[in-house]
């Protein structure tokens, strides 16, 4: 019954290997709890006070209430299958409401921490040091998201026309501007990489000639901005809403922004406009003909 879902999601909603493992384990762990605390075994009979007692459950355990949201997801979505199926008739679900959360904003890194850090970096030195770099700049200077860094292939550089292919959430792939000093920078990069390839297509890769993992991406980006940031957060993912919200303080379009990001919608993107906001308020400011200009 999983198995089918977890089919579903991977052949016809094509998501990718990394969520199809969340809700694999989200599900296999409420399955777990079924057994163990109502020794029932079949989801198929499942009934909401049974899912409440899970969601007690987890809630005792210090779960946040954000996560806990992403489980029930996970568990709606199997029962939104089963019923598409015809193997139940009411999703349990149903009347779900989520727990409530706290959105915690996330800060971005201002300018002048992003140039300094990259300023910090020498120039025309080893492998290594130049492969960091140019991921910092494609971070940055693209917006795209670690996994989709990880997966850019030496073919996905179009130098031509600029640009560079990158494959974003459920397989969809997007094409995004380069500046040209992004373009120099891989040229400088891909000289010396031919030294350590090993016939590995991934773009980014260890002096070894493997492909970069996610936690090695993180550690470079935490490493070279806790050199010029005081923030907690120092993460690519900080990199990515550094580039949505300079883009929009310096009047780029929402949907401009949200095709560059890969969203599905604008609500995803709106978020950005939150840290936009100091920029708004300066604009309204100097352009509303009521407003006290000094």
């Amino acid at each position: 019954m999983i198995d089918s879902f977890l089919d579903y999601l991977s052949y016809e909603k094509k998501y990718s290997p990394n969520t199809i493992c969340a809700y694999q384990n989200d599900l296999v762990s409420f399955k777990d709890f079924c057994e163990t605390d109502f020794h029932l075994d079949d989801l198929l009979q499942v009934e909401y006070p049974i899912i409440r007692s899970w969601i007690v459950n987890l809630v005792n355990q210090k779960i946040s209430n954000r996560s806990i949201n992403r489980k029930i997801t996970s568990l709606n979505s199997f029962y939104k299958f089963l019923q598409k199926t015809h193997q139940i008739e009411i999703n349990p679900l149903a009347k779900h409401k989520s727990l409530k959360t706290v959105n915690k904003l996330q800060i971005p890194f201002t300018v002048k921490e992003i140039d300094e850090a990259i300023s910090n970096i020498k120039e025309n030195t080893d492998f290594k040091t130049t492969r960091n770099k140019l991921i910092i700049e494609l971070l940055y200077s693209t917006g795209i998201r670690k996994a989709e860094l990880i997966n850019i292939n030496d073919s996905d550089v179009d130098f031509s026309n600029k640009t560079i292919k990158v494959l974003g959430k459920r397989n969809k792939e997007r094409y995004v501007p380069l500046l040209d000093t992004v373009i120099m920078m891989i040229k400088q990069y891909l000289e010396l990489k031919e030294d350590f390839t090993k016939g590995n297509v991934a773009l980014l890769i260890t002096e070894k000639g493997n492909k970069l993992s996610k936690s090695l991406v993180y550690t470079i980006i935490n490493s070279y901005f806790s050199n010029v940031s005081t923030k907690v957060k120092k993460s690519p993912h900080i990199l990515r809403h550094s580039f949505a919200t300079h883009l929009l303080n310096e009047g780029a379009n929402l949907n401009s922004v949200k095709e560059l990001l890969g969203h599905s919608s604008l609500v995803s993107t709106q978020v950005y406009t939150h840290n936009s906001l100091e920029a708004i308020k300066k604009v309204y400011n100097q352009a509303h003909p009521r407003s006290f200009k000094k």
